[in-house]
């Protein structure tokens, strides 16, 4: 399958490197032509002056004025008819002048290493930090014989280079864009009809079949745009059951609260009865605490407003301190609970992670069978911390594991009737979980139980905030 990312990839290297090698041919030939014989001829002049001044001050001291001469952004390299050489200045790179060419200089011929530097390759002469890419000039001192070789600092060659690299952009950009108008204009028609269905979905037309029939990534945008169709043609049903779920999980513990309070209003009722009123209505209450809370702290974390500044904690602690909060329902339920919980140092938002290890193993708790099993597991790796809840509880089927995150949604409430729940935990979970940039994963069998779990990257365990 050739994607548009390929062929635009493909098109654009072909741009860059026709434009590349137009500008580079231009101004090569410019270069070779104009700019190296005169960068040369300027550096043996300065070269010249630099030893003329020296034969002319036979007291002069050699070293401090070479090395006020390397200060000032040249490189400079002495040698004695003995032998005996000296550096100044940058360092080279390379040290690979020939011995023919310091015998050459010592014998009175200047050398234009410059002018003669290898042209097998684009404006090396510029940038190449070689000993022998320099000039060579002859001199005298105190009775004795030297050559001197010197080159500028890159930086002084901007004067030259400027005008090399302004031909060799203004070409490159010339014929660039030349080119990706022409190309351009081929790989938009395609995106016409994609256009033009954005428009009909603006208008409220969900019912969409795109005429696209590639194995691109428009193809996978035309499927894409059919699939939003069809979604978008759910929200209304989608927006009326949500109104729905709130509606009916405020609505029956308001009207319990509303019945048992006039009930409570009756003068005949025995001590055991009120208490036994007051005990739903408390419980009615609870209820609908919990769910109000639990609403706040889910459209927080939907909007990424609820988290505080990370902060490094014992993870295996914390789930040790949450398994001890829950040992009472544990036994209660006659649940065998075996864990392995190592230390291991996490840095997030610690009351987000405990609400959501606090939900898992409720739910484990809750939808377990009598006498049934938890495992509860901490594992760290270098990249990453898991942490894995398993129970042996009534399951899920597949169908139920796809909508468990959802808000609101119950699994099948003929399989567990006697359980309440106001179907927001699972969803809370996934939120502060994708806060932390983690993942979270069910694996569930129907009658045999569930296994969730969760992955938090090390370094990246700070919840995200707005933007």
């Amino acid at each position: 399958m050739r994607t548009i990312y390929s062929k635009f990839i493909l098109a654009t290297i072909g741009i860059i490197l026709a434009s590349t090698l137009i500008g580079f041919f231009i101004s090569n030939t410019y270069y070779h032509q104009h700019i190296k014989p005169l960068n040369d001829r300027k550096n043996v002049n300065v070269a010249q002056n630099l030893t003329v001044y020296i034969e002319q001050n036979e007291d002069i001291n050699l070293d401090s004025y070479l090395e006020s001469a390397g200060a000032i952004g040249y490189q400079i390299y002495i040698v004695k008819s003995d032998g005996e050489e000296a550096f100044y200045g940058g360092a080279f790179k390379k040290k690979n002048l020939s011995s023919d060419a310091v015998k050459k200089v010592l014998d009175g011929d200047a050398y234009h290493g410059m002018k003669e530097f290898p042209m097998e390759t684009f404006v090396t002469g510029f940038f190449a930090n070689e000993l022998r890419n320099t000039v060579g000039v002859p001199f005298s001192h105190q009775g004795e014989r030297y050559a001197l070789f010197l080159r500028p600092d890159i930086k002084l060659l901007f004067s030259e280079i400027h005008v090399l690299l302004g031909w060799m952009i203004l070409i490159m950009f010339i014929v660039s864009v030349i080119f990706v108008l022409a190309a351009s204009k081929l790989l938009v028609k395609p995106i016409v009809k994609l256009t033009s269905a954005t428009k009909e979905i603006q208008e409220g037309n969900f019912d969409i079949t795109l005429d696209i029939s590639r194995h691109d990534e428009l193809g996978e945008l035309a499927k894409s745009f059919e699939e939003m169709s069809r979604r978008l043609s759910q929200l209304d049903q989608m927006r009326t059951e949500f109104v729905s779920n709130v509606s009916h999980d405020f609505q029956s513990p308001l009207l319990n609260i509303q019945g048992y309070a006039h009930l409570l209003e009756k003068d005949h009722l025995s001590r055991e009865e009120k208490g036994q009123y007051l005990e739903v209505i408390r419980q009615e209450t609870n209820r609908l605490s919990l769910l109000t809370k639990q609403l706040l702290l889910l459209t927080s974390l939907e909007k990424e407003e609820h988290y505080s500044k990370p902060a490094p904690f014992n993870l295996g602690d914390q789930l040790k301190e949450l398994v001890q909060k829950y040992r009472w329902q544990l036994d209660e339920k006659g649940i065998a609970l075996s864990y392995h919980l190592p230390d291991v140092l996490f840095t997030g938002d610690a009351s987000l992670l405990y609400t959501a290890w606090e939900n898992l193993l409720t739910n484990a708790i809750k939808y377990n069978r009598q006498d049934g099993e938890i495992e509860l597991t901490l594992r760290e790796e270098p990249d990453f911390v898991e942490v894995a809840v398993r129970d042996t509880g009534i399951g899920m089927t597949k169908e139920e594991q796809e909508r468990i995150f959802e808000r609101f949604y119950r699994a099948d409430p003929s399989r567990s009737r006697e359980i309440e729940g106001t179907g927001l935990g699972l969803s809370i979970v996934r939120h502060i979980i994708k806060l932390h940039h983690g993942t979270i994963t069910v694996n569930s069998q129907p009658a045999k139980g569930t296994t969730f779990t969760i992955k938090l990257k090390h370094g990246d365990g700070s919840p995200a905030s707005n933007g």
